[in-house]
């Protein structure tokens, strides 16, 4: 019991610490790429100087449900590009474990290690693809067949261009099992869309009949 209370914890421990890094950095990223949403879209507010610039960005993040949403998967996208990319060190052969990490457990030196990165994988890519559904759903449509089926779809183009780049820039190692749990973590991520949104749902209609029912 206490051995599985300890690998439970070192799981824990690597998941918080892979998203705990990258957070600083994929804020102020997200921050910076929205003054480029603006300065393409509201052409109006540019070039008079970094104060109205800000008063600017403050405002429409204010005012702006998809501005907000924008920032959002700016910043999760960030974090995933941290993680695969941007924090890497470059690998001599990125060939070298095609077949590698499926499980929790890898061969280092002929001894057991662990390793979160399936995990990682699988989660990572969570809220990223429920995201995506939320800032597009007005194009993609709310069928629940529909939003899996974009949702697993836009994890694995994402993924495999990362895998892709990874494989060209030498910044780790192309592996197919990443591919798989990424995908497995978008699927997962329209799921848990779908929930909440079905959950939100309901929670309006419950209070709009309360609402029409006490109604005299």
């Amino acid at each position: 019991m206490k051995e599985t209370i300890d690998l439970l914890g070192k799981i824990l421990t690597n998941i918080l610490t892979a998203l705990y890094e990258p957070f600083g950095f994929s804020f102020l990223l997200s921050f910076l790429a929205m003054f480029f949403y603006l300065y393409a879209y509201e052409p109006a507010a540019a070039g008079k100087g970094w104060k109205s610039a800000i008063v600017t960005w403050y405002q429409k993040f204010k005012e702006s449900v998809f501005f907000r949403k924008l920032f959002l998967l700016f910043f999760v996208t960030s974090m995933i590009l941290f993680r695969t990319l941007l924090n890497r060190n470059l690998w001599m052969n990125p060939l070298s474990k095609v077949m590698g990490g499926w499980g929790i457990w890898e061969t280092v030196n002929g001894e057991q290690k662990l390793t979160t990165e399936c995990i990682e994988n699988v989660i990572m890519m969570v809220p990223f693809s429920s995201v995506v559904m939320w800032t597009f759903k007005e194009k993609i449509g709310n069928g629940w067949k529909k939003i899996l089926w974009y949702s697993g779809k836009i994890a694995f183009i994402f993924s495999v261009s990362i895998e892709i780049l990874q494989l060209l820039l030498r910044l780790g190692t192309f592996q197919l099992s990443d591919i798989f749990y990424n995908t497995v973590g978008g699927v997962l991520g329209g799921l848990l869309y779908c929930v909440v949104m079905k959950a939100r749902k309901r929670l309006s209609s419950q209070h709009w009949g309360q609402h029409w029912g006490q109604t005299p």
